[in-house]
C-alpha cells in the first residue's frame, strides 16, 4: 500500500505541503490543470528550488492577484460544484469544514455569519485542494504524520495580535488530540510555525505515528522563513508498506495478568479504576461477575499490563479498590499484525485498523470514535456510517 509520512521538521503550512508534494514529483502543470477545474482565478503559482539551513527543497508560492474574500459556504460550494475527482472533493471539503469549525469555535459564531480574513482568500482554496490533488497524483492510500512543530507558546507581541499558536491552530490540534513538540530555545524568535491551514490538512487527513514501510522518495517543502537554528520546512516521505513484516504469529513476549476478587465495591469505583489503569498503559481491563463465599455476588477485576507496569498497576488497584490482595502471573501472548490507514468514504476520510495474517490484510475495522463524530455531525445513524466505512475499507485495502 502506498503511504505518505508527513514530518513537520520546522512547521507546517499549506504552501509547504504543496512544495513537498511538488518536490516528490507532482508536475506544476498538473497542479495548475487540476486547480483550473475550480473555475476560480486571481492567483499565480511559482515553484522554485531554494535552501533552508543547507537543505534543498521546493518553495511554492501562491501569488494573489485578486484580494477577494469568500465565505466558508462559497469556498465549499466552489469545491463541491467543480469537476474534480470525488476523492479530491471529499478530502478538500473535510479539511475546509474542519478549518471553519475551528474558526467558529474561536469567534463564537456560526458558519453562515463567520467573516474570514486571510483564510477566506483563494490562497486557502489552492493550498487545501492542491494538497488533495498532490496526494491523489502520487497515488497515496494512507497518510501518517509526526508530531506538529508549532514553535514556542507565547502571548501576543502587539496590541490586538494573536498568540502563538494561533487560536484556530490550537483548536484543530485540541479537536484531533494531536501530539506537538515542546518549546525549544531555537524557536524563541521564530513566531508562528504551523498555520491553521497546515494544521487542518494534517489533523484531518493523517493518522499520527510512523508505521514500518519502505521509503523510496522524500520531498521537502520550504516555508517563507529562514531562521538560523533550524529549517522552516516540511518533509514528506513516500513509500510502500510491507505487510509481510507484520507476521500474524509473532510472539510479543510476556505480559502480566493482575486479578482481584471484589464483593463490596460499586460500579462507579470499578469504572474509575478501569479508566486509571488504561491511563497508565494497561493493555486491557475487564470485570467478570462471580459468586463468592456466603453466596455473595462479586466481581473479578482483571488487568493485562506490560511487565514494567506491574508494580504501578498493582499499587493503583490497592489504592482505588477495597481489595486486600492481588494475584499476579506472567502470561505469553501472540498478536496479529496491525496497521492504521485512512480510507475515503462518502462521509470523508476515516481511520481504520487493518488486521494482518501471513503478510496479508484480512480485515479492517473503522475507528469507533471517528465514526461517532461523523454520525453526530451528519445526523446519520452510527451503524450506517460504520457499515459504509467497513465496506470502503474492504474495497480499498483488502
Amino acid at each position: 500500500m502506498r503511504i505518505a509520512f508527513i514530518q513537520p521538521i520546522g512547521g507546517a503550512s499549506g504552501d509547504m505541503m504543496l512544495g513537498a508534494l511538488t518536490d516528490l514529483g507532482m508536475p506544476i502543470e498538473h497542479l495548475e490543470d487540476q486547480l483550473g477545474k475550480l473555475n476560480v482565478g486571481g492567483y499565480r503559482l511559482e515553484a522554485r528550488q531554494e535552501t533552508r539551513c543547507e537543505m534543498r527543497g521546493t518553495y511554492l508560492k501562491v501569488d494573489l492577484e485578486d484580494q477577494t474574500r469568500y465565505s466558508p459556504k462559497q469556498l465549499l460550494e466552489t469545491v463541491e460544484g467543480s469537476s474534480l475527482s470525488d476523492a479530491v472533493k471529499s478530502q478538500s471539503s473535510q479539511v475546509l469544514k474542519a478549518l471553519w469549525e475551528a474558526e467558529c469555535r474561536v469567534h463564537g459564531e456560526t458558519q453562515d455569519i463567520l467573516e474570514l480574513e486571510e483564510l477566506g482568500s483563494v490562497d486557502t482554496l489552492v493550498d487545501v485542494v492542491g494538497s488533495a490533488i498532490g496526494f491523489g497524483y502520487l497515488e497515496v492510500a494512507g497518510i501518517h504524520a509526526a508530531p506538529l512543530v508549532i514553535g514556542n507558546a507565547m502571548p501576543p507581541r502587539w496590541v490586538g495580535g494573536y498568540s502563538n499558536p494561533a487560536p484556530a491552530t490550537l483548536e484543530l490540534i485540541a479537536s484531533a488530540g494531536a501530539p506537538v513538540i515542546g518549546d525549544k530555545p531555537m524557536y524563541e524568535e521564530a513566531g508562528e510555525l504551523t498555520t491553521p491551514t497546515g494544521a487542518a490538512l494534517i489533523t484531518t487527513l493523517a493518522a499520527f505515528g510512523r508505521p514500518a514501510f519502505a521509503v523510496d522518495r522524500v520531498g521537502l517543502g520550504l516555508g517563507t522563513k529562514d531562521p538560523a537554528g533550524f529549517p522552516n520546512a516540511l518533509r514528506v516521505w513516500l513509500g510502500e508498506t510491507d505487510l509481510a513484516e507484520a507476521d500474524s504469529s509473532a510472539q510479543q513476549g510476556q505480559v502480566v495478568l493482575l486479578e482481584t476478587n471484589l464483593d463490596d465495591v460499586s460500579g462507579l469505583v470499578l469504572g474509575y479504576a478501569q479508566e486509571r489503569l488504561f491511563a497508565i498503559g494497561a493493555l486491557d481491563v475487564w470485570n467478570t461477575p462471580i459468586q463468592m463465599k456466603k453466596n455473595r455476588p462479586g466481581t473479578v477485576l482483571s488487568a493485562l499490563v506490560p511487565i514494567d507496569k506491574e508494580r504501578e498497576a498493582s499499587e493503583l488497584i490497592l489504592h482505588e479498590t477495597p481489595t486486600l490482595g492481588i494475584r499476579t502471573r506472567q502470561v505469553d501472548r501472540y498478536v496479529a499484525g496491525r496497521q492504521i490507514a485512512k480510507v475515503e468514504t462518502g462521509f470523508g476520510p476515516i481511520s481504520v485498523k487493518i488486521k494482518i495474517l501471513d503478510g496479508k490484510a484480512v480485515s479492517a475495522a473503522p475507528e469507533p470514535d471517528e465514526v461517532r463524530q461523523i454520525a453526530l455531525e451528519t445526523g446519520r445513524p452510527f451503524q450506517e456510517v460504520y457499515q459504509m466505512a467497513t465496506e470502503e475499507a474492504s474495497r480499498q485495502l483488502l
